[in-house]
Protein backbone atom coordinates (compact mmCIF):
# COMPACT_ATOMS: atom_id res chain seq x y z
CA UNK A 1 0.00 0.00 0.00
CA UNK A 2 1.45 3.36 -0.96
CA UNK A 3 2.23 5.77 1.66
CA UNK A 4 -0.14 8.52 1.91
CA UNK A 5 1.86 12.02 2.50
CA UNK A 6 0.39 14.67 4.85
CA UNK A 7 1.10 18.50 4.37
CA UNK A 8 -0.86 19.49 7.48
CA UNK A 9 -0.70 18.16 10.95
CA UNK A 10 -2.50 19.10 14.60
CA UNK A 11 -0.51 18.93 17.48
CA UNK A 12 -1.91 16.82 20.42
CA UNK A 13 0.84 16.40 22.99
CA UNK A 14 4.09 18.10 22.94
CA UNK A 15 6.68 16.50 25.20
CA UNK A 16 9.60 19.08 25.29
CA UNK A 17 11.72 16.86 27.10
CA UNK A 18 10.89 13.75 25.21
CA UNK A 19 9.15 10.51 26.50
CA UNK A 20 9.55 9.98 29.90
CA UNK A 21 11.22 6.53 30.01
CA UNK A 22 13.52 6.94 26.58
CA UNK A 23 16.93 6.80 27.13
CA UNK A 24 17.38 9.48 24.57
CA UNK A 25 15.42 12.65 25.37
CA UNK A 26 14.21 14.25 21.79
CA UNK A 27 11.55 17.40 22.26
CA UNK A 28 8.63 14.97 20.24
CA UNK A 29 5.14 15.93 19.16
CA UNK A 30 2.12 13.67 18.95
CA UNK A 31 0.20 14.50 15.93
CA UNK A 32 -2.42 13.91 13.48
CA UNK A 33 -1.91 14.76 9.78
CA UNK A 34 -5.36 16.69 8.63
CA UNK A 35 -5.71 15.20 4.96
CA UNK A 36 -5.51 10.95 6.34
CA UNK A 37 -5.71 11.23 9.93
CA UNK A 38 -2.11 9.32 9.85
CA UNK A 39 -1.24 9.74 13.80
CA UNK A 40 2.73 11.18 13.74
CA UNK A 41 5.55 11.54 15.67
CA UNK A 42 7.45 15.03 15.15
CA UNK A 43 10.62 16.08 16.07
CA UNK A 44 10.28 20.08 16.14
CA UNK A 45 13.34 22.39 15.47
CA UNK A 46 16.08 23.11 18.27
CA UNK A 47 14.22 26.15 20.43
CA UNK A 48 10.70 25.56 19.29
CA UNK A 49 8.13 25.31 21.57
CA UNK A 50 4.40 23.53 20.21
CA UNK A 51 1.50 24.79 21.25
CA UNK A 52 -1.78 22.11 21.94
CA UNK A 53 -4.41 22.01 18.69
CA UNK A 54 -1.37 24.06 16.34
CA UNK A 55 -1.40 23.48 13.26
CA UNK A 56 1.90 22.47 11.91
CA UNK A 57 3.12 22.09 8.33
CA UNK A 58 4.81 18.48 7.62
CA UNK A 59 5.20 18.79 3.69
CA UNK A 60 8.00 18.27 1.63
CA UNK A 61 9.27 22.05 1.38
CA UNK A 62 10.91 24.14 3.86
CA UNK A 63 9.11 23.53 7.35
CA UNK A 64 9.41 26.30 9.77
CA UNK A 65 8.90 24.61 13.45
CA UNK A 66 9.46 20.81 12.27
CA UNK A 67 12.85 19.65 11.71
CA UNK A 68 11.66 15.83 10.54
CA UNK A 69 9.27 13.39 11.23
CA UNK A 70 10.33 10.44 13.07
CA UNK A 71 7.53 8.07 11.81
CA UNK A 72 3.85 6.87 12.64
CA UNK A 73 2.63 6.94 16.41
CA UNK A 74 1.89 3.85 17.70
CA UNK A 75 -1.65 4.25 19.37
CA UNK A 76 0.00 2.89 22.60
CA UNK A 77 2.45 5.12 22.72
CA UNK A 78 -0.78 7.94 22.97
CA UNK A 79 -0.41 10.61 25.95
CA UNK A 80 -3.45 10.82 28.14
CA UNK A 81 -3.34 14.77 26.70
CA UNK A 82 -2.88 13.65 22.89
CA UNK A 83 -6.52 11.17 23.20
CA UNK A 84 -8.30 14.09 24.95
CA UNK A 85 -6.80 16.18 22.05
CA UNK A 86 -7.96 13.32 19.74
CA UNK A 87 -11.31 13.61 20.68
CA UNK A 88 -11.56 17.06 20.38
CA UNK A 89 -9.98 17.20 16.69
CA UNK A 90 -12.42 14.02 16.09
CA UNK A 91 -15.24 16.51 16.84
CA UNK A 92 -14.85 19.42 14.96
CA UNK A 93 -13.03 17.79 12.29
CA UNK A 94 -16.83 15.74 11.90
CA UNK A 95 -18.22 19.32 11.79
CA UNK A 96 -15.81 20.96 9.44
CA UNK A 97 -16.21 18.82 6.84
CA UNK A 98 -19.58 16.87 6.78
CA UNK A 99 -19.81 17.06 3.53
CA UNK A 100 -16.80 14.51 3.17
CA UNK A 101 -18.44 11.87 5.63
CA UNK A 102 -22.14 12.54 3.78
CA UNK A 103 -20.17 11.21 0.61
CA UNK A 104 -19.04 8.46 2.27
CA UNK A 105 -22.54 7.50 3.34
CA UNK A 106 -23.76 8.26 -0.07
CA UNK A 107 -21.44 5.64 -1.79
CA UNK A 108 -20.03 2.55 0.97
CA UNK A 109 -20.36 -0.07 -0.49
CA UNK A 110 -20.04 -4.21 0.64
CA UNK A 111 -16.61 -5.32 1.66
CA UNK A 112 -17.71 -9.13 1.43
CA UNK A 113 -20.88 -10.55 0.08
CA UNK A 114 -21.45 -10.46 4.67
CA UNK A 115 -20.60 -7.39 5.58
CA UNK A 116 -21.28 -3.56 4.05
CA UNK A 117 -18.91 -0.75 5.54
CA UNK A 118 -21.70 0.92 6.70
CA UNK A 119 -22.54 -1.83 9.44
CA UNK A 120 -18.55 -1.09 10.68
CA UNK A 121 -20.64 2.22 12.30
CA UNK A 122 -21.32 1.85 15.65
CA UNK A 123 -24.98 0.90 16.34
CA UNK A 124 -25.59 0.17 12.47
CA UNK A 125 -26.76 -3.00 12.05
CA UNK A 126 -28.42 -4.76 9.06
CA UNK A 127 -31.59 -2.93 9.30
CA UNK A 128 -30.00 0.54 9.37
CA UNK A 129 -27.60 -0.53 6.27
CA UNK A 130 -30.78 -1.69 4.26
CA UNK A 131 -32.63 1.51 4.97
CA UNK A 132 -29.85 3.56 4.72
CA UNK A 133 -28.97 1.81 1.30
CA UNK A 134 -32.88 1.88 -0.13
CA UNK A 135 -33.27 5.60 1.21
CA UNK A 136 -30.02 6.68 -0.67
CA UNK A 137 -30.81 5.04 -3.88
CA UNK A 138 -33.97 7.48 -4.00
CA UNK A 139 -31.79 10.33 -3.73
CA UNK A 140 -28.36 10.97 -2.25
CA UNK A 141 -28.07 12.46 1.34
CA UNK A 142 -27.70 16.31 1.30
CA UNK A 143 -26.44 16.52 5.30
CA UNK A 144 -26.46 14.46 9.13
CA UNK A 145 -29.96 16.22 9.31
CA UNK A 146 -30.94 14.76 6.22
CA UNK A 147 -30.03 10.72 6.70
CA UNK A 148 -31.60 11.16 10.17
CA UNK A 149 -34.78 12.38 9.22
CA UNK A 150 -35.07 9.88 6.15
CA UNK A 151 -33.94 7.39 8.75
CA UNK A 152 -36.80 6.44 11.51
CA UNK A 153 -35.35 5.37 14.89
CA UNK A 154 -31.19 5.91 13.55
CA UNK A 155 -28.99 7.55 16.42
CA UNK A 156 -27.40 10.36 15.55
CA UNK A 157 -25.59 9.85 12.71
CA UNK A 158 -23.17 12.68 13.41
CA UNK A 159 -22.28 11.09 16.91
CA UNK A 160 -21.75 7.61 15.31
CA UNK A 161 -19.52 8.64 12.73
CA UNK A 162 -17.42 10.94 15.55
CA UNK A 163 -17.04 7.09 17.61
CA UNK A 164 -16.09 5.06 14.47
CA UNK A 165 -13.04 7.81 13.83
CA UNK A 166 -12.27 8.02 17.43
CA UNK A 167 -12.08 4.24 17.18
CA UNK A 168 -9.90 4.02 14.05
CA UNK A 169 -7.79 6.23 15.92
CA UNK A 170 -7.11 5.00 19.04
CA UNK A 171 -7.50 1.52 18.57
CA UNK A 172 -6.49 -1.53 16.38
CA UNK A 173 -9.38 -1.97 14.00
CA UNK A 174 -9.65 -5.12 10.86
CA UNK A 175 -11.00 -2.70 8.12
CA UNK A 176 -10.46 1.38 8.27
CA UNK A 177 -13.37 3.56 6.94
CA UNK A 178 -12.14 7.11 7.53
CA UNK A 179 -7.96 6.81 8.69
CA UNK A 180 -5.44 5.97 6.60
Amino acid sequence: MKHLKEEKAIVLDFLPHGYPLEEKRIPIAQAVGLSHFTLLELVPRRNVKLELKEEVYIGPEKRDKIYYIKGRLPKSKLTETAKIQLQDFVDKIVEEREKEFVEFLNKAEAITTRLHQLELLPGLGRKFTKELLEEREKRPFSSFEDVNKRIKGLPDIKKIIKKRLLKELTEEVKHKLFVA
